[in-house]
């Protein structure tokens, strides 16, 4: 009698977990149809974050076996010199990636065609240009003050300048792919590809005996970053033969500029953000130090992946909400989004925290003394998180002098700190210098959008809510 009453008991229970997996199903299956505009933005984001992914074990395997062949002081070299190929090639293109995302589905939603096809031909143009300007600048500067720069970096810094033209237009093309809500096309070429091509590159310059130094990894760069730059080139002008009505060009530079200024300077604070503290530790540590930081800076961001991969699906769908004027949608959406966002993430940085030291012994038993940094930085990228895709929200609704500013502040006290602390404190210094400007940025964001959109951003105030 007790087995049949605990039979009989158990049924119930089973019978919810069935239905709750067949409810679950069922939802996996409508995200992957994408039958209607939030189950197609669920699997954008997830198309986003699933490439990232796979970039984040490319990425891995890659600086692994960079970090084995070269050694800890080569490979400080060579993150030295692909940070500044970062840096310019994420100023050539002036901001118009972001106002690829923006204009792209306001055009569409306006039939406005015919300035469309002028700003997809335009910026890519633009891009490319100012790229080779920065490039040729940057060369003459080495040219002129090489000999106040420290010899072993001058040779791989002539050849990454190579590069920057290509990334920036690689940048740009990310940009019309998030637009369009084509994530494959804008992100396996810079993401998968091209670190694949590098290792592809590196792995033929290994067996070939030849030497496994800075240059050698630069010149694989170039590589690795032209042939992914031109084969999206070719993808995205045969989907935009098929997705875009032929017809005339029109170009409004002067209000495209007008729009990215302040978004380059929101590009430019980002780039200040994830670059400044690897720069003011080559100033005053060792490549070998530039090698560990990066190691370790790079592992703890990997939490970074979600908030990237939901920003990038849901922009375009701000815009195109913003543009209806529907905004008991767009609060709906954004609840959503900040969600999407912030538990993701959380689970990421629980489990690579929990590995962290493991990872960093693939690198080299050295690399592991960075394992402390991780810590600090988690801080900071949870904080980021927690308030979901901020700086996309405000890029997409016209505020975009607004989250210019709070960026801005928060790069030029990102450089004050990491020259006070790091001199000081070393590699922890710049884990803490960036930390704490990450957490000011996202304060200050929470406040901007709550005070301007009227919008509550913050996960406390959005947990579980539909």
């Amino acid at each position: 009698m007790a087995q049949r009453a605990a039979t009989a008991a158990a049924q119930p229970f089973n019978g919810d977990v069935r239905a709750q997996l067949v409810k679950a199903a069922a939802t996996v299956v409508n995200v992957l149809k994408g039958e209607n505009e939030t189950t197609r933005t669920q699997r954008d984001a997830l198309t986003a974050f699933a490439v990232r992914v796979a970039s984040a074990a490319l990425l891995y395997l890659s600086q692994i076996v960079l970090a084995r062949w070269m050694g800890g002081f080569e490979y400080g070299i060579y993150v030295f010199v692909w940070t500044w190929v970062l840096v310019l090639g994420g100023l050539s293109h002036l901001g118009l990636n972001l106002v690829m995302i923006r204009l792209i589905p306001e055009y569409r939603e306006k039939g406005e065609f015919d300035l469309l096809r002028g700003l997809l031909r335009g910026g890519r143009l633009a891009a490319l240009g100012i790229g080779t300007i920065f490039a040729a600048l940057g060369a003459a500067m080495l040219w002129a003050f090489g000999s106040h720069i420290e010899n072993h970096f001058v040779l791989p810094l002539f050849l990454a300048l190579v590069c920057v033209p290509m990334f920036a237009l690689t940048d740009i093309q990310d940009g019309i792919g998030r637009g369009q809500a084509w994530m494959g096309v804008a992100l396996l070429p810079p993401y998968v590809l091209r670190p694949l091509l590098l290792l592809a590159a590196m792995s033929v310059a290994y067996l070939a005996g030849l030497p496994m130094q800075a240059t050698t990894a630069a010149g694989a760069a170039i590589l690795a970053t032209w042939l992914a730059a031109l084969i999206q080139t070719a993808v995205i002008n045969r989907r935009l033969a098929h997705a875009m009505p032929s017809g005339t060009r029109a170009y409004d530079f002067g209000f495209w500029f007008k729009t990215s200024a302040p978004l380059m300077m929101i590009v430019g604070a980002d780039l200040v953000l994830q670059n400044t503290d690897l720069l003011v530790i080559s100033r005053y540590l060792t490549p070998t130090d530039v090698g560990i930081y990066y190691a370790a800076a790079k592992t703890m961001a990997l939490i970074m992946f979600v908030h990237y991969a939901v920003g990038s699906a849901v922009a375009n769908r701000f815009a195109a909400l913003n543009a209806r004027g529907d905004r008991e949608g767009l609060r709906q959406f954004v609840r959503d989004a900040v969600n999407w966002t912030f538990w993701p993430s959380l689970l990421c940085a629980v489990a690579i925290l929990a590995l962290g030291k493991p990872l960093l012994w693939l690198f080299g038993p050295k690399f592991t003394e960075g394992y402390p940094v991780m810590f600090v930085l988690v801080i900071g990228f949870l904080f980021r998180s927690a308030m979901g895709p901020a700086e996309f929200l405000l890029n997409m609704l016209g505020e975009q002098a607004l989250c210019a500013t709070v960026l801005s502040f928060t790069a030029l006290l990102n450089i004050a700190l990491n020259f006070a602390l790091v001199p000081n404190f070393g590699l922890m210094g710049a884990a803490t210098a960036t930390a704490l400007s990450l957490v000011t940025a996202a304060v200050m964001n929470y406040i901007v959008v709550r005070r301007r959109l009227d919008i509550e951003i913050g996960i406390w105030k959005n947990v579980g809510k539909r």
